[in-house]
């Protein structure tokens, strides 16, 4: 990394997310921001998403003022319930026959920090699953992709065969969405940067005219 060159950390322990980054060649390390992420009471889903990506964020800017930080978080909501992980194979059963044959909204809130400025943006995608058999939902669940996921299903693994279209941003459901980031970067004072085959954050360079003109 050049010395121009700004280090990232992503305050998050998602192996989705950092993925999605490592596709950018970006310089990225990550760290686990320890906050509490409990849904408040009467909290608005749109609320809560907001409110925990900027408090991981911030966490973690605070432990190290000098890099930029991107955080996410992401919830899946049906109806007026908001499904997050499953606790176990019966828990997942029960919320994936929740989504079963009918939409649901994927909410993910991004966040951005450096310097002490802050961007932010929330997506709010609807994914609309089919009306699939026990049979399949037995075999997904046999996979044991459903761990550790919001709404107990990947769309970028086998979860794909459970979902019969998506209305939005498809990177915003698996946890973040990498379009979002050059905007939300140049507003606390960054850019991306070509360098080969890869990208690279920088400060924004302003130009200042000579005495005269």
């Amino acid at each position: 990394m050049s010395e121009s060159e700004l280090s990232i950390v992503l305050a998050s322990s998602s192996p989705r997310r950092r993925q999605l980054l490592d596709r950018l060649g970006l310089p990225v390390t990550h760290a686990i921001p320890k906050i509490d992420e409990t849904r408040r009471a009467h909290e608005p889903p749109v609320v809560h998403v907001q409110r925990v990506a900027g408090a991981k964020a911030r966490a973690v800017a605070t432990a190290d003022p000098n890099a930029a930080v991107i955080a996410a978080d992401t919830s899946v909501v049906v109806g007026d319930e908001v499904l997050g992980k499953p606790a176990d194979l019966d828990d997942a059963a029960r919320m994936l026959r929740r989504l079963r044959g009918r939409p649901h909204t994927v909410l993910t809130a991004t966040v951005v920090c450096w310097a002490g400025r802050e961007a932010s943006h929330l997506d709010a995608v609807t994914v609309v699953f089919t009306a699939f058999s026990e049979d399949l939902l037995r075999w997904y669940l046999a996979t044991g992709e459903h761990r550790d996921k919001a709404g107990a299903y990947a769309l970028q693994g086998k979860g794909a065969m459970l979902v019969e279209r998506v209305k939005g941003n498809v990177q915003a459901v698996v946890g973040l969405p990498l379009a979002r980031l050059p905007a939300l970067f140049a507003t606390v004072g960054l850019r991306l940067e070509a360098r080969g085959d890869r990208l690279s954050l920088v400060r924004t360079v302003t130009t200042v005219s000579p005495p005269g003109r």
